[in-house]
């Protein structure tokens, strides 16, 4: 069959759409030709040349589009929601699809790939492959994880159910072309007046921001990722720095109701390419936190929070947020950078031992700082303090000689809390002490506070808890401190108060998942064969993952059975001699 023949029997199978999915398509229709139109009284009402300058108000109609959107108005009741793509982004490892709707997490779904003939993808060779995984997205939406096209097949991904049709995505979109990691707009996060946009491509230097007059915000409605698109409104930045940029909401916006900005998609370009269609192509529509998991009026703002990002630490989670909730951190803000064992599941089951957890899906390779500056902002409403710490990271406040004894619960908070209300400090620092494999070749049954007891005699670096309401407007951070506002400062805890336990070279069969895989965005993989004296990695290791001989006895100047002496007098079961974090929810249920 020739390439005439093929397109021909591409637009044959085009023409084969059902009346209802044409029904479909002409009420989609028309709400976006409804929704464009409100966004022109948008744009109208921000131009400083207009004199017409209407006041749009969030109606009854406007408030359920989403939902017309969405819906399988022809399905019936009890039918699965239809799977509506929104975005696809080329990964490294594999292809992302963003939709716009929830599916359910873990579902099975097909994957389909077309035979691409240049321009052209052939809808009649087509090739189908078992989704990765499925999961939550947000709050509304879903990804799914598909496998890498196949050579000479396209990135225009589709799904569906197995045994189902065909669900061709971007139906409002004239291309369907999938973002490339590395040059794209990925999140976009509500911040008073303005949105902080996180964008791939921007390349510039770690540690510095830059001046923002080099970059100006473009907004749109459609889904479509094209150059060609034509963006509604073009605002100026405020702040960037690293894969950060702030810029105003459109004047009209912030005139009348920032929330109106949740949904709407947002990119970035530089002023030399002012143009809305040199912008860098876009997956992230605006993300509201005020909206979405607040706590109630009048409750206030927890004193204590902490943010982490991980991949495929669900074993250890159990203990970290129980042994740091009896110290005092009260909410749990858990970016879940693509894991596939089990997370959701534990976190579950720490909700239902009074643990405040949520899991945040966050699909993006090698962008822990901007993870970091994301969760901040989340967390600014509803934390007065919050700490970025890893989940092999444990505070331990040791012994005063010859003074008090061990601390009592809520200890951490109490430390933090000291400076709630300075008019100076807004991060407290406390230094780390790494650990190595203590002579084990297993991991340690009853945790990493108890099993791993031999470490370096030096401290290296620290960690910190922020005052996230007073950090500077660009979001700057160097994975676990933040630069501050103007006119604040950090104070140092004295290792003697309070120090972290840095359980960072384990036993040789974790260590070696953790060296296969890195999540900071300036922070060298371990098999780069570059800067190998950085302190991010193992001396001695080289880039090769092959265990050394020795590794067991590695690391190991100090013996240290301080935290471990601790959790085992305050935390076991006087009964069984089991922690809390080694019972299973069914045991906990009969106890209770």
């Amino acid at each position: 069959m020739d390439a005439d023949q093929r397109r021909k029997r591409k637009r044959a199978n085009h023409g084969g759409t059902t009346s209802a999915l044409k029904l479909i398509l002409s009420f989609r229709s028309l709400t976006l030709g409804i929704i464009l139109f409100l966004f022109t009284l948008f744009y109208f009402s921000g131009s400083d040349r207009s004199p017409f300058r209407p006041v749009l108000r969030a109606s009854g109609f406007t408030r359920v589009l989403p939902v017309l959107l969405t819906q399988d108005y022809f399905g019936g009741g009890g039918k699965s929601l239809p799977l509506v793509i929104e975005s696809r982004v080329l990964l490294p490892d594999h292809l992302l699809l963003v939709l716009s709707n929830r599916v359910r997490r873990g579902e099975s779904l097909e994957c389909v790939y077309y035979h691409q003939l240049g321009d052209a993808d052939l809808l009649d060779e087509m090739l189908v492959k078992l989704a990765i995984s499925a999961d939550d997205y947000q709050e509304s939406k879903s990804i799914v994880r598909c496998e890498l096209p196949p050579v000479n097949y396209s990135a225009a991904v589709d799904l569906r159910r197995p045994g189902g049709e065909v669900v061709e995505g971007n139906w409002m979109a004239s291309s369907r072309r999938a973002a490339k990691w590395g040059k794209v707009v990925y999140e976009a996060i509500l911040d008073w007046n303005t949105v902080v946009v996180l964008a791939k491509g921007l390349n510039l230097k770690p540690r510095r921001e830059v001046d923002p007059a080099e970059f100006r915000c473009h907004f749109s409605l459609s889904n479509n990722l094209s150059r060609e698109e034509s963006f509604v409104f073009t605002t100026e930045a405020t702040a960037a720095a690293q894969e950060v940029v702030r810029c105003l909401l459109p004047r009209s916006i912030r005139k009348n109701n920032t929330a109106l900005a949740e949904g709407i998609r947002v990119t970035v370009s530089r002023v030399e390419d002012s143009s809305a269609s040199q912008a860098l192509p876009s997956v992230a529509k605006v993300y509201n936190p005020k909206s979405h998991g607040m706590r109630g009026e009048g409750e206030g703002k927890y004193e204590l929070c902490a943010c982490t990002m991980l991949w495929n630490q669900a074993s250890v989670l159990k203990e970290w947020v129980m042994y740091h909730s009896w110290l005092g951190v009260e909410r749990w803000f858990i970016y879940d950078n693509n894991s596939d064992d089990g997370l959701q599941d534990v976190a579950d089951e720490l909700n239902t031992r009074n643990h405040n957890v949520s899991r945040h899906v966050w699909p993006w390779i090698k962008a822990q700082e901007a993870g970091f500056s994301h969760c901040a902002l989340r967390a600014k409403y509803e934390c007065k303090w919050v700490g970025f710490f890893d989940v092999d990271e444990f505070f331990y406040f040791p012994r005063y000689s010859g003074q008090t004894p061990l601390p009592g619960q809520n200890s951490l908070r109490a430390m933090v809390s000291n400076y709630t209300d300075s008019p100076t400090i807004a991060e407290v620092r406390t230094m780390c002490h790494s650990f190595g494999p203590s002579g084990l070749t297993e991991p340690p049954k009853q945790g990493v506070t108890v099993g791993y007891t031999c470490r370096l005699q030096a401290p290296e670096r620290h960690k910190s808890f922020v005052r996230p309401d007073l950090l500077d407007m660009t979001l700057l951070n160097i994975v676990h401190h933040f630069k501050l506002r103007e006119g604040y400062k950090s104070t140092n805890v004295a290792e003697g108060t309070a120090v972290i336990n840095h359980y960072k070279y384990q036993v040789w069969d974790t260590f070696k998942a953790k060296f296969f895989r890195r999540v900071s965005t300036y922070v060298t993989n371990w098999q780069d064969d570059h800067n190998k004296g950085s302190k991010d990695r193992a001396p001695g290791l080289g880039t090769e993952a092959v265990e050394p001989p020795d590794w067991r006895l590695r690391f190991c100047e100090v013996w240290d059975t301080g935290l471990k002496d601790f959790v085992l007098g305050s935390f076991a079961d006087v009964a069984t001699g089991l922690l809390p974090w080694e019972r299973s929810s069914s045991s906990s249920a009969r106890r209770r």
